[in-house]
Order: structure tokens, then sequence, then C-alpha cells
């Protein structure tokens, strides 16, 4: 096999930021809510240039919320461009101007699920397709749970949705199988599965650490 470099956690396995020039950009496309697209040209150093359409999207974050018996806060929503209704974690956008990342989360639990918790970790930083848009998303570990003090109205395709308990064990089987395939869930759910039969959770990163993605 070829002798590749071997990289190691610590020394070499990380992403890095880098931006090649960009000689135009312009918006192409705009809802004037959630997304827009944008064209750039791109020049890179010694080659041809080209032209890409980007998905400008404001990102967004996702909860796994364990219970002390760890078991999965989760609700089962209808998705139109999917064609499915499809069980998820709590999740939405980071949509409000200077919101914290936690607390998006603390929103998100508490809009869906009528939920609280006290102990919030970092579980997943992902791009969602790097290839054509900007969407990031933090998923955070959420324990320590408790009914919140007030109820959220759900509307649209949320008023629909119906909240369920899952056990880890059984959510990260039926990932396995096939049976779920909400991204969200399916990088949480086996992030925190690994930390549990791992590190454990307190090797986690706090949740107000540095989102390089969304700090640049």
């Amino acid at each position: 096999m070829t002798d590749h470099p071997e990289l190691r956690f610590g020394a070499g396995l990380a992403d890095v930021p880098e931006q090649w020039p960009v000689s135009d950009s312009e918006t192409v496309y705009s809802t004037g809510r959630v997304i827009s697209v944008r064209r750039d040209t791109i020049e890179p150093a010694g080659g041809e240039a080209f032209v890409r359409d980007i998905v400008v999207h404001p990102g967004a974050v996702g909860v796994i919320a364990l219970d002390d018996r760890n078991r999965v806060l989760l609700v089962r929503q209808y998705r139109h461009p999917v064609g499915y209704k499809l069980i998820e974690p709590p999740a939405g956008l980071l949509d409000v101007q200077g919101e914290q990342y936690r607390l998006g989360g603390e929103r998100e639990l508490w809009e869906e699920t009528g939920t609280k918790a006290a102990d919030w970790r970092i579980l997943v930083d992902t791009f969602t397709s790097p290839g054509m848009t900007t969407e990031a998303i933090r998923i955070f570990l959420a324990r320590d749970l408790s009914p919140a003090d007030e109820t959220y109205e759900r509307l649209h395709e949320e008023a629909d949705m119906e909240t369920v308990w899952a056990p880890l064990v059984e959510v990260v089987g039926a990932i396995l199988a096939g049976h779920l395939q909400n991204p969200i869930l399916i990088m949480g759910a086996l992030a925190a599965w690994t930390a549990l039969n791992g590190p454990g959770f307190e090797s986690l990163r706090p949740a107000d650490s540095p989102w390089p993605a969304k700090d640049l």
C-alpha cells in the first residue's frame, strides 16, 4: 500500500481554515429568510479560475438530551422536502441575532420539548455539506433534565410533533440498521455513545468553547 503520511490527534489530525482568493462574488438568489445563493469566482494560486454557487446558511444547533437512564429525548417531525416523518433530536437555526450558541440549544430544547437542562457540553461541530453550503451545526449534549417553567406554542410542522424517549443503545442500533436518517441524530447519538463507552462525558468540551467555523 502507498506510504501516505499518518496523522494523529494533536499532530496534524485537524481541519484548518483557508481562504482562496475570490475575484468576483454576487448574490444570485435570496428569499430574505433562511438562505441565499452566492456565486463566487475563485482564483487558485497557479491554477485556472473556476465558479462555485454557494448556499449561504446561518447555521444551526442540535441537542442530544439524555436523562439519568441514558434515554434520549426525541421528537417525531414531518419533513416536507424529503417526504418523511423523521425521528430527530431538538434542533433549529441560529437565526436570533447575537444569540450565544448554547442559548440557541437551550431555546430549541425548550421550544420543541418543554424541557430544560443544567449540564451542557459539546459533542460535535460539523459542516453539513461543505462542497456547496456554509451551513455549520454544533451538537450539544444536555443532561440533568427537568420540565421547563413555561410552554411554547408550536406552529406549522412543529404543531404536529410528538415527543418520545428512546434508550441511547437502541438509537445506536436503529442508526446502524438504517432505520434513522436525521444527520444531527446520527452524529450526536454516535458521539454520545462513543463518549459514554470511552473517555466519559467529562472529557467533552465545555459548552462555551470556541467554534471556529462560526467565529471566523
